[in-house]
């Protein structure tokens, strides 16, 4: 599956509701779930780690649907080419810089 084809199953499955409960409160799913993978990431089994990064990516392709943003082709713009800090494929940036 790519990740348009998972934007879309979550657009297909979701957005109704996703966008009565609007970007607010989308975010806050978002976070939350975040939070549950911070702890899975301290004390989780692998398969408890996988489903939290599965939840993780579903609420933020959820919020890019409410907002209209199309996931795959905003990665490709920017890291489609390398590193959007350096221009390399194999970041060469400081550790002191982002990205």
């Amino acid at each position: 599956m790519t990740l348009r084809e998972f934007q879309t199953l979550i657009r297909t499955m979701y957005h109704e509701k996703d966008a009565a409960r609007g970007v607010e409160g989308t975010f806050m799913w978002l976070s939350e779930e975040i939070g549950e993978l911070a702890t899975a990431l301290r004390s989780g089994t692998h398969e408890e780690l996988s489903l939290e990064f599965a939840d993780v990516l579903a609420w933020l392709a959820t919020i890019a649907n409410v907002v209209n943003v199309d996931l795959e082709a905003a990665v490709a713009q920017k890291y489609g080419t390398g590193c959007p800090g350096c221009g390399q494929l194999a970041c060469t940036c400081s550790n002191a810089e982002k990205p």
